[in-house]
């Protein structure tokens, strides 16, 4: 399958290993890690990567109910925590054997009644509050509530509570940060208290295991970005290994005369004799249009090669004047993270949308 494809996302699994390592180093040796493979892994395979991280971490987080059930039927038997479960697919749920966050009275409501129509015991739910993200979660007013709600019946459990910060990548919030994980301590041990049974807690993601690990690790933490490649921190992204490249090839290189112009809209205009090369990949394959005109890059045997004109929706096209290159030669189209954070940055955006923004239509390929 590899080489009927000549555009490829290559996945390193060492690397994801490598750098599932780095941040174990930086947690007790008894506090779980949860591996975060939404939005299909962070673009790249949520399947391979589940598959391969098994055997290595305690939990699973999805966003959504369908991305649990691609990992349910891929054989994936350890526990999966939807974080933005609906009420709509609370049946479906169930059925996979998903674990649904929870973080409204409705959403509770509808949890107990569907677990208890289906004569269930003890199915694992949990809990979440908001400190301060303001995005999803129960507050302090709602402890009374979710509490008598759960003491009163058996069909649900709370296995664990959580919550969420806000900056953890930003030191310049560290007191906001630490304002946060108290409001989660006093939070979550007035609500476990009420309880029949003793949830685990987890708080922190990738910025915090790097930032907050001696103040908040808890009893796991959910590692996401991070087991990509990237620790919002260029010193720890330094420490971690580039597990995504894109590649492509040339297909084909063409001579600009100067006042010809190249692409759609004739963005460019050749001031003087170029050469350039079209590479067979373009906004439908996730490489945004702000990309075009310069903006963005690709390497060819070790040099930049700037994009010209616009990007296509299948192709983009490179100047290659100062590059020995021929057509079929090899094109990095993310070489690392180095290069995705520069084009993050090159159009006001963060390394997380690039990976994410590559389609399925480009086959990934497994190393």
């Amino acid at each position: 399958m590899e080489n009927s494809h000549v555009t490829v996302l290559e996945i390193d699994l060492n690397a994801i290993e490598h750098n599932l390592n780095a941040f174990k180093s930086k947690i007790h040796s008894e506090t779980n890690v949860l591996a975060v493979v939404k939005a299909f892994g962070y673009g790249s395979s949520s399947v391979e990567i589940a598959k391969f991280m098994e055997p290595k971490v305690a939990y699973f987080a999805v966003a959504y109910l369908d991305e649990g059930v691609a990992l349910r039927e891929a054989g994936i038997k350890t526990p999966i925590l939807v974080l933005h479960p609906q009420q709509i697919n609370l049946q479906q749920i169930i059925k996979f054997n998903l674990e649904p966050n929870v973080y409204s009275i409705k959403l509770l409501k509808a949890v107990i009644e569907k677990a208890s129509e289906l004569k269930l015991q003890n199915y694992p739910i949990h809990i979440k509050f908001n400190t301060g993200l303001n995005r999803l979660g129960f507050s302090k007013k709602d402890i009374p509530e979710i509490s008598t709600l759960i003491n009163s019946q058996n069909s649900v459990f709370v296995k664990s509570v959580f919550s969420h910060i806000a900056a953890s990548e930003d030191l310049n919030e560290r007191e906001f940060t630490l304002q946060q994980i108290a409001s989660f301590n006093s939070l979550s041990k007035e609500f476990t208290e009420k309880l029949k049974n003793s949830p685990f807690k987890h708080m922190l993601n990738t910025s915090g295991i790097i930032n907050y690990a001696s103040e908040a690790q808890f009893d796991m933490v959910r590692l996401g970005i991070g087991l990509y490649g990237f620790a919002n921190d260029e010193a720890e992204t330094a420490k971690l290994k580039n597990v995504i490249t894109l590649k492509s090839v040339i297909s084909q290189i063409q001579t600009i005369e100067k006042g010809e112009t190249v692409g759609y809209n004739r963005a460019f205009k050749a001031t003087e004799n170029v050469k350039t090369a079209t590479i067979p990949i373009g906004h439908a394959d996730g490489i945004s249009r702000q990309f075009g005109n310069g903006v963005g890059y690709v390497y060819i045997n070790n040099k930049k090669a700037p994009i010209v004109g616009n990007v296509c929706m299948d192709m983009l096209m490179v100047n290659v004047t100062n590059i020995d290159c021929q057509e079929g030669d090899e094109v990095l189209i993310f070489k690392d993270q180095l290069h995705i954070e520069d084009l993050a940055k090159r159009t006001n955006t963060i390394p997380y949308e690039l990976l994410t923004a590559i389609s399925q239509r480009v086959k990934r390929v497994v190393k």
